[in-house]
């Protein structure tokens, strides 16, 4: 019976035990589905929250109150993340001890700061954190974190989400020992921050919505306020500018219009209440004050002209600049002496609120004033009425100007219109003396006229003129190809010598002579012109053949070379002559025909003078040559082709050599031995003048220890050089830097300048005389005779000799060219020259220049006296 009932009691025990755990689970259960309805219930308490609340803080307020339902969160808030900056902001913060993190560390970034503690290990790591101070210390010992704020017994925070992005932080801590956070406050916290992350981001986005309502709503109404303030600005300019026109009108209105001053106050008065307003303009003399315009609502009577007192209007026209006055400033004035201490019985001022004065500039300074005035306390004038005052004032301003200039304009008609009455007789009287006046004009125009197309010498056309006549020959031959003309390019020979020789005025008195002859070869249909100098042109019209064009050149050179008289002297000329037909070349043009006879003419010059060339390819072929001909010089001065030679100056009775004149010449390929006159020539052409003479310069000083060794250093060595050295001080400064640099004593050299360039550059000699005599070089006056210097010359250079000009000597068969050689040397006697004679050709040249006195001379006759020297440089003849 013992073992029945054990057997009976084990199942029970087994059902006891098994009820027993199902009653634990059905606890477990009811309190986690009592704790799930609670959660649910918070859930949709935060859902009404989130449609009830307005903004995110109320929100955020709502949150913590239900969660304070569930779990310890006395301490508590929220961190978001801000997408615009990305940093963290909190927007709900909550704590027992601690200030809000923004007053805890006010010197810090608050996002910063976020990012270095639990916070930001939560936002970054995107995982809930439980941590309690010892957890902190092992994360602060980690360098994960930096432990803020006041210690706490846990800390528990979990992200918010939002489509897998950590938008924010929920964070709870307690200081209380005997509060304790586990899974399931974390559990809960996550299921809250799942819930409440959208509801975050949908206020977060109506929060942003409003704001940037607001913000665009702000905006439409600054910018209707601007536009109302632009359409009244607009509508006011425009009134404005309506004002503007209706004074400019007045301005161009007639001076007699009555009503000028009155519709000038219409105008005034659309612009600004004006209906106490007077215009006060100053006479002429500035003393008084005249007031052409003045209305008042008082009644006053218009006030008359007064001398200039210390009214109102005179301090305005005193400073000189726009006033707004209320009775307090008028009286301060008044008090201070400033106005109405001289004339009190000028103030009517009690009664005004205020008063405005504009000063009116007219021609520029004030000559008067715009006043306006209220009575009323109602009529208010502020600062932009005085601007805008002002600014239409200077258009008043120019209307009373063109007014009062009109007026005055009227005024001198008027007194004009009695003095021409009165001018009328006298000038009906001077009528006479005026046409015989005009007459005289066109007489002078009809002069001028000839003047431009003739020569002023001889009265022939000139080269304007010529050219005309040649254009039009040329249309006229090609428009009948039958027809044709001649060109004829006439040059004088010795023209130079006889100027030179004779002077300027018998040169004058010589080239119209030739005129006159000329003009007695050609028909009276043909045209003679001269080009300038001793150039002359003549144009035979319609000839048959070029045999007529050789019939007139052989009648002007018969004619030109018959004897000249001048006096009691007889000399010869000749003609060379350059003839072109028309009808050549299809394309001539005056220039070219012009250029075709002129390169003829000098071909005829090359053949030996007093002849005719008629032009052809081989006169053109001739001037290529001489155009190369200058290229070989150019080459040859830069390759030192160039060679030097010495021309002797003997002493005429004993014989002996006394100096040396150094030359240069140059053996051409083709041409043979160019002589230093026509290199001088032909450097003048390629304007190579300075290069030349610093080129024998450096030949002289190369040579120079050869010729000491040959002859000592008792000979002076004379040497040649153009007057371009003295027109420009930098050339001038390099020809001294030259001869400073050669071996050369410069006492015993002689550097010569023509005479003919001192003539026409007096002042340019003096100045660079007086540079190289520094230098000790001696300096002299070569072809002495040719240029007729005036000896009042000679005496302001600093010269020491004269050389005379070679065509000296040939005019040795003339009784008054040798007085006049007899007066050289007195003159160079008398000034203590030294005198050299040139071109001595012969043993005659030597007796006569010796019995007239000369001690020095050089030529042709004198070389055999010559001792050659040891070198391959060379006598000159």
């Amino acid at each position: 019976m013992f073992r029945d009932e054990d057997e009976t009691a084990q199942p029970r025990t087994k059902e006891i035990e098994r009820l027993e755990k199902r009653l634990i689970r059905l606890k477990y259960l009811a309190h986690k589905y009592k704790r799930a309805e609670i959660i649910q219930n918070a859930l949709l308490e935060l859902s009404n929250i989130a449609t009830q609340v307005s903004s995110l803080e109320e929100f955020y307020l709502g949150v913590h109150q239900h969660l304070k339902q569930l779990l310890s969160a006395d301490n508590f808030f929220i961190a978001t993340l801000d997408v615009a900056t990305g940093g963290l902001t909190v927007p709900f913060f909550a704590d027992e001890k601690d200030a809000h993190p923004a007053q805890l560390y006010p010197e810090q970034s608050l996002s910063t700061l976020l990012q270095q503690g639990l916070t930001g290990y939560v936002f970054k790591t995107g995982k809930p954190l439980l941590c309690d101070n010892t957890k902190v210390d092992e994360l602060v010992a980690a360098g994960q974190i930096v432990n803020l704020g006041s210690p706490c017994h846990l800390w528990l925070g979990v992200p918010i989400r939002h489509e897998d992005n950590v938008t924010g932080v929920l964070v709870v801590q307690t200081y209380d020992t005997n509060v304790h956070y586990g899974d399931i406050e974390v559990e809960l916290m996550t299921f809250i921050c799942h819930h409440i992350s959208g509801v975050m981001e949908r206020l977060k986005h109506q929060e942003q919505l409003e704001q940037a309502i607001q913000q665009r709503t702000k905006e439409l109404s600054q910018a209707y306020d601007k536009l109302k303030q632009e359409v009244y600005e607009r509508r006011r300019a425009e009134r404005l500018q309506k004002s503007l026109f209706e004074i400019a009108e007045l301005a161009n209105s007639s001076a007699d219009n009555p009503d000028f001053y009155a519709q000038l106050h219409n105008v005034i008065r659309h612009l600004i209440p004006a209906n106490n307003c007077y215009i006060a303009l100053l006479n002429e003399e500035e003393t008084h004050l005249t007031f052409p315009f003045y209305v008042s609502q008082l009644g006053n009577g218009h006030p008359g002209t007064r001398p200039l007192q210390d009214g109102l209007t005179e301090y305005v026209l005193k400073h000189k600049r726009p006033l707004l006055l209320d009775q307090n400033d008028i009286n301060a004035l008044i008090a201070s002496g400033e106005i109405y201490a001289k004339a009190p019985s000028l103030n009517h001022t009690q009664t005004m609120h205020q008063w405005i004065g504009i000063p009116l500039f007219i021609h520029d300074q004030v000559r008067g004033a715009l006043t306006i005035y209220s009575f009323s306390m109602t009529q208010n004038y502020q600062i932009k009425d005085l601007e805008l005052l002002t600014f239409v004032s200077q258009h008043i301003g120019t209307a009373i100007e063109k007014k009062l200039s009109a007026e005055s304009l009227q005024r001198s008609y008027e007194e004009l219109e009695e003095k021409v009455i009165a001018r009328t007789r006298a000038l009906a009287e001077l009528n006479k003396d005026l046409e015989k006046e005009i007459r005289q004009r066109r007489n002078m125009e009809a002069k001028l006229v000839h003047d431009a197309k003739h020569d002023a010498l001889t009265g022939l056309p000139n080269r304007a003129m010529f050219m005309e006549r040649l254009n039009q020959a040329i249309k006229h031959v090609r428009r009948h190809s039958l027809e044709q003309f001649a060109l004829l390019f006439i040059d004088l020979d010795r023209f130079k010598q006889i100027n030179d020789t004779l002077g300027h005025i018998e040169g004058d008195r010589f080239l119209i002579e030739t005129a006159s002859r000329l003009r007695s070869c050609i028909r009276s249909n043909d045209t003679l012109a001269r080009l300038g100098g001793d150039e002359f042109v003549i144009l035979l019209d319609c000839v048959n053949s070029i045999d007529d064009a050789k019939d007139v050149s052989e009648r002007v050179i018969q004619k030109i070379s018959q004897p000249y008289h001048s006096g009691s002297l007889e000399f010869n000329s000749g003609a060379s002559i350059g003839i072109t037909m028309s009808g050549n070349h299809r394309l001539d043009t005056s220039e070219s025909m012009l250029r075709n006879a002129d390169t003829a003419m000098y071909q005829a010059k090359a053949n030996g003078k007093g002849c005719y060339v008629i032009f052809d390819d081989s006169s053109s072929e001739q001037a290529m040559q001489d155009a190369a001909f200058e290229n070989d010089f150019r080459l040859a001065l830069q390759a030192h082709e160039l060679q030097l030679c010495y021309s002797p100056i003997v002493d005429l009775q004993t014989q002996q050599t006394y100096a040396l004149e150094c030359r240069l010449f140059w053996e051409h390929p083709q041409r043979g031995t160019i002589q230093q006159e026509q290199l001088g020539a032909l450097a003048e052409q390629v304007n190579l003048m300075v290069e030349l003479d610093k080129y024998a310069i450096t030949a002289l000083d190369s040579t120079y220890i050869e010729l000491l060794r040959c002859h000592g250093d008792q000979l002076d060595l004379h040497l040649m050089l153009s007057s371009q050295h003295l027109k420009n001080k930098h050339v001038l400064r390099s020809l001294k830097n030259t001869l400073k640099q050669t071996r050369l004593n410069l006492n015993r050299l002689w550097l010569f300048f023509n005479e003919k360039a001192l003539v026409q550059e007096t002042e340019n000699h003096i100045n660079g005389f007086g540079l190289l005599q520094k230098l000790g070089v001696n300096l002299g006056i070569s072809h002495y005779g040719s240029g007729h210097s005036s000896l009042n010359s000679l005496l302001f250079l600093p010269i020491k000799a004269l050389k005379l000009d070679t065509n000296v000597a040939k005019q040795l068969q003339d009784e008054q060219h040798i007085k006049l050689i007899s007066a050289y040397q007195k003159t160079a006697s008398t000034l203590d020259l030294l005198i050299f004679a040139s071109g001595l050709s012969n043993q005659e040249h030597i007796q006569i220049f010796s019995s007239l006195g000369y001690q020095f001379g050089q030529g042709g006759a004198l070389t055999d006296t010559f001792t050659l020297l040891e070198s391959p440089q060379q006598v000159c003849a």
